[in-house]
């Protein structure tokens, strides 16, 4: 069902991401002592007093800052987030009173349209509450102190916001929409690559590796269909990252990899496949979601010799997701873009889809006249019946004599009898042995 959206917008430092955890009942959003730790928005599906909404999550808006290269693309991002919300709750901090950031944000928010709320925050003890009377000069309204940390004063604020938030009819359900989540070493191109397939700005869009550090989602159509695309922060190995904000958002990324019907691995080719892009393409097989595998920044790649090796480097380094299918593009350009739609819809449909019993168990009569088994001193393995018992990703069942006696080679054979037989291009399988009873 289509859910009414609210932003959380305010200067730096001031809470925001405490707020959004506090309401959403989920440490979702990063919160650290550093400023500036939200970039992109972020969004965050949550409910009060039976009134579901999503929250917005955005970067602090600051006059200017030299200290901060993202400062002025943080703006951006959250007044497009003001833009597409049916209400605002703007937070200030009642320890440093109003800032000239507080009022900058006041004077964005006066000229939309929008309902306002005003959360004053840190509004711990009785005596602090008297602060929030100041903040009236900003002209937003009546001051709502609370405390986002010890949640005093939230459910206040919560019961005057589900009053103004508007309501959809059940039409908009998106429950089946697949989850595409983009993957990838920090500065693949990953951001440039929601940005080609949103036909927004949606992301924040840079050279500095890193720059992406929340999950960030987008419901998008094309053609009639729709998608949730999830754009995550660049992985690195767990061993190398040094500050614990980075290893927050490492955790999220992996979150959105579990939570995800495909993942879009993309891969610089001006770098060729590396050790993350091998633990990243893993870990999506691990997760059971299907895999597209995307070569950006093939435009930057003039060689023919270099462009040979890139494809031999791909096929020997990810040789255990061979049924991932390969699209050279160039996410900056928009090159080859559009195809990667009708790749999608064929893994999605792959992963999906449910092979018929009878089809099945004629793959494996053949199988048990070729002769090709198992066996362990005086034991040999019988494969009796196989048939499928889930999707998303298949899972074939195969009930035998003995599942001891299956080996890991014997379950690559498998696998690749079934690929032969049946298109499972795209996407991961399972295979299960159970003794017959």
């Amino acid at each position: 069902m289509a859910k009414p959206i609210v932003a959380v917008v305010g200067r730096p430092n001031v809470g925001k991401s405490t707020f959004v955890n506090r309401v959403s009942q989920r440490p979702e959003a990063i919160v650290h002592e550093t400023e500036g730790v939200t970039r992109d928005r972020t969004t965050h599906d949550t409910e009060w007093n039976g009134v579901e909404f999503t929250l917005v999550d955005t970067g602090g808006i600051e006059v200017s800052s030299s200290q901060d290269a993202f400062s002025d693309k943080i703006r951006a991002q959250a007044v497009m987030a003001i833009q597409e919300a049916d209400a605002v709750v703007v937070i200030v901090d009642s320890k440093t009173g109003i800032t000239k950031e507080d009022e900058v944000v006041a004077s964005i928010l006066k000229k939309s349209d929008r309902p306002v709320l005003l959360a004053v925050n840190k509004c711990d003890t009785v005596t602090q509450d008297a602060y929030a009377y100041e903040f009236y000069a900003l002209g937003l309204g009546d001051p709502y102190p609370i405390s986002a940390q010890h949640g005093n004063g939230v459910g206040d604020l919560l019961d005057d916001l589900v009053k103004m938030l508007p309501t959809f009819d059940d039409d908009d359900a998106d429950d089946d929409t697949p989850a595409i989540a983009i993957i990838g070493r920090p500065n693949a191109g990953k951001s440039s690559l929601l940005n080609q397939l949103s036909g927004t700005q949606r992301s924040i869009v840079s050279d500095v590796a890193g720059t992406t550090r929340d999950v960030v989602d987008t419901i998008v159509e094309h053609d009639g269909r729709r998608y949730k695309l999830v754009d995550t922060a660049g992985m690195r190995k767990r061993t190398v990252i040094s500050e614990d904000l980075e290893y927050y958002s490492y955790v999220r990324s992996e979150r959105a990899i579990e939570r995800a019907d495909v993942a879009l691995l993309v891969i610089d080719s001006t770098v060729g496949v590396t050790e993350q892009d091998q633990r990243l393409a893993g870990l999506a097989d691990a997760a059971g979601c299907g895999l597209l595998v995307l070569l950006n920044k093939w435009d930057l790649v003039t060689s023919a010799e270099r462009r040979e090796e890139l494809q031999n480097d791909l096929t020997d380094r990810l040789h255990f997701v061979t049924y991932a299918p390969s699209q050279r593009i160039s996410a900056l350009t928009g090159r080859s873009i559009e195809r990667i739609w009708g790749q999608l819809d064929t893994v999605i449909a792959h992963r999906s889809q449910t092979i018929q019993t009878a089809h099945l168990n004629k793959l494996l009569t053949e199988m048990r006249e070729f002769g090709h088994t198992v066996s362990s001193g005086k034991q040999r393995l019988k494969m009796n019946y196989v048939t499928q018992t889930r999707t998303k990703p298949p899972t074939f069942t195969f009930f035998v004599n003995n599942p001891e006696l299956v080996t890991a080679n014997y379950e690559r054979y498998l696998e690749n009898r079934l690929r032969e037989r049946f298109d499972l291009t795209g996407t991961p399988i399972r295979l299960k042995f159970k003794k017959k009873a």
